[in-house]
């Protein structure tokens, strides 16, 4: 057999980036227009409107021109002043990193930490925010990736609101992919981008922003302006008779405005379903393969990523490598704390069908088999079929 080790890969299965369908490629080929060309600028807003109506929003979107880490620590400091008191809810390592941007931006944080293969309890959030009157902001991330753990962001969002504070919601890797909006969970601003789920390249944060967050944020004296973190300086910038603050990325928004076409066309409703369909088809072959998944229960597990715990006395970055060398199939590993212990496979965009959940299953099985784990690789396929024959 011709290993595949410095050859590019088959099938990327990550957790993102991911692959890009081919019609936003062919998107991105598009004429760059001079971002001052009445033309551009009238384009632009048309993609605004395309997000707006995608994120389901009752005012406009903004789009900024950096891949969403940008949007993330955008947020934090923006509508973070230095006086908030900030509730930052961590159960995985993106939701713990939002922490340290907060803390940047005011001394004052509190945080509710779970481990992560465990998800937010709404119930500790509202005793924290009894507990704690002052607090002014709560940030929390819905799909903390590195865990595959989705948390109850509808539920928690209903309890800031309650409390009168505003809620910084990443979406980054939820949004197009599973039933997710910013005003059903009531964000203050919620973050997130084209580059995973709405399957195009990464480059750019869509942001839903309330008008409360707007008037906060234009009143925070702290708030970046004339930098690339401001958020304010593109509250007009969607409208064709604005200017931009800076150059956009040309070629990204045309390839963003392929990718909201396709979702809006295909109908979010059907994009939800084949995710969802593709997860629950790899889980029932990772079970039963012997193989379980990192969350703590599959109510928490995301429709979007698997990850599934390594098995000990494996090594999960040799398990990794012998995949992507043996079957030309390319999986994430885990990031921070569960870096080793786990190995994620993504179920976004063009990948979110059920054959790559079998594509995935066989060449996570073989690269088990490989490392003396000797699973049975066809009850797992078949497994995952069943669960697809039932769904037809």
């Amino acid at each position: 057999m011709r290993y595949l080790e410095h050859a590019d890969p088959v099938i990327t299965l990550t957790a993102g980036p991911v692959n890009a369908y081919s019609e936003v490629l062919r998107g991105l080929g598009r004429t760059v227009l001079y971002d001052y060309d009445p033309a551009f600028q009238l384009f632009y807003e048309g993609v605004v409107d395309k997000a707006q109506k995608a994120m389901r929003l009752s005012n406009k979107p903004v789009i900024l021109h950096g891949e969403p880490v940008l949007g993330l620590e955008a947020a934090a400091a923006s509508l973070i002043a230095p006086d908030d008191v900030v509730l930052n809810l961590a159960s995985g390592v993106y939701g713990k990193g939002f922490g340290y941007w907060a803390k940047r931006y005011s001394p004052h944080l509190l945080e509710i930490e779970v481990p992560y293969n465990e998800a937010i309890d709404p119930q500790a959030v509202a005793a924290m925010l009894k507990a704690h009157p002052e607090i002014t902001v709560v940030s929390v991330c819905h799909h903390d990736t590195p865990s595959g753990t989705i948390n109850p962001i509808d539920a928690i969002g209903a309890l800031v609101s309650a409390h009168g504070g505003y809620l910084i919601v990443d979406a980054v890797s939820s949004f197009g992919g599973m039933q997710t909006h910013p005003e059903d969970c009531k964000a203050d601003i919620y973050v997130t981008g084209p580059n995973k789920c709405l399957g195009a390249p990464p480059g750019l944060t869509m942001m839903g922003v309330s008008e409360r967050a707007w008037a906060k944020m234009n009143g925070n004296e702290a708030a970046p302006r004339a930098s690339m973190l401001s958020i304010v300086d593109w509250e007009h910038a969607w409208s064709r008779d604005k200017p931009f603050p800076f150059t956009p990325s040309v070629s990204e928004i045309n390839g963003l405005d392929v990718a909201l076409d396709l979702y809006l066309n295909e109908g979010p409703e059907a994009v939800w379903a084949r995710h969802a369909l593709t997860a629950k088809a790899m889980r029932a072959g990772i079970a039963a393969m012997g193989l379980s998944i990192w969350a703590a229960s599959d109510n928490i597990a995301s429709p979007t990523t698997t990850a599934v715990r390594t098995p000990e006395g494996v090594d999960e970055k040799a398990l990794r490598q012998a995949a992507r060398a043996r079957y030309g199939v390319v999986f994430s590993s885990g990031r921070g704390e569960t870096l080793g212990k786990l190995t994620r496979i993504g179920h976004m965009g063009p990948t979110a069908h059920p054959i790559y959940a079998i594509a995935a299953l066989t060449a996570l099985g073989g690269a088990m088999n490989a490392a003396g784990q000797k699973l049975a690789i066809g009850k797992g396929i078949d497994a995952a079929l069943a669960v697809v024959d039932a769904d037809a």
